[in-house]
């Protein structure tokens, strides 16, 4: 019997992208609209995407310290299920855009231990979901990813005060490993499953998803 878990692919460009997606199970996919990232959609762009999105899959647009204008013209334009902030976003930040927007809220934190964790507690109840991801690469212009991994057994036993999700370096190849030593059941993997970056394989997809569903 197949589990209930979750999965967000990030960083789709392509209509068969996500098709692969829905059909090998992803309960998300997510859209990124930074710039710098190789996975940067421009909103007509994630317009024309999140079209194409099935009934039953949640659209998330990924977003790095956006101002109030762009975080206006994603809802007006895009009407995703999820805004996931991904920058230096203070609490009171999002307290706004969950208010403002009437939008779920998602926080990526970077882990580097305990402690981080720790901190995280400032998110809770302003963010509807914290996404623990690896930190970024000294010199890396993008928070996300970037294909790296942390100690995923830190967060196995700790007591988690909102729901969350594990980030960062995930794969086909890894994820019920990541699993098994993190005890999480929403995974979102971006980068471990393209063939280059930005470019999603859509056999990656439907391994990891199947890897994940089937741990």
């Amino acid at each position: 019997m197949l589990s209930m878990r979750q999965i967000k692919i990030c960083g789709l460009s392509r209509p068969e992208e996500i098709d692969a997606a829905a059909r090998a199970g992803a309960s998300h996919i997510g859209l990124v609209h930074f710039a710098k990232s190789p996975r940067h959609l421009v909103l007509e762009a994630a317009r024309k995407l999140r079209l194409e999105v099935p009934v039953g899959v949640k659209t998330v647009v990924l977003v790095v310290s956006p101002d109030g204008k762009t975080l206006a013209n994603i809802k007006e334009m895009l009407a995703p299920d999820v805004i996931q902030f991904h920058g230096d976003e203070p609490p009171e930040a999002l307290a706004v855009v969950q208010k403002t927007f009437e939008v779920e809220v998602w926080k990526a934190l970077p882990v580097r231990g305990i402690a981080s964790l720790d901190d995280s507690a400032e998110y809770d109840g302003v963010a509807d979901r914290l996404l623990f991801d690896a930190p970024a690469p000294e010199g890396s212009d993008i928070p996300g990813g970037n294909g790296q991994s942390f100690g995923w057994s830190v967060l196995k036993d700790y007591p988690h005060r909102s729901p969350w999700a594990l980030a960062g370096g995930l794969n086909p190849d890894n994820v019920a490993v990541a699993i098994r030593e993190s005890g999480a059941d929403f995974l979102d993997v971006s980068s471990g499953v393209e063939c280059a970056p930005g470019v999603k394989d859509v056999d990656k997809i439907t391994a990891f998803c199947k890897a994940a569903l089937s741990a």
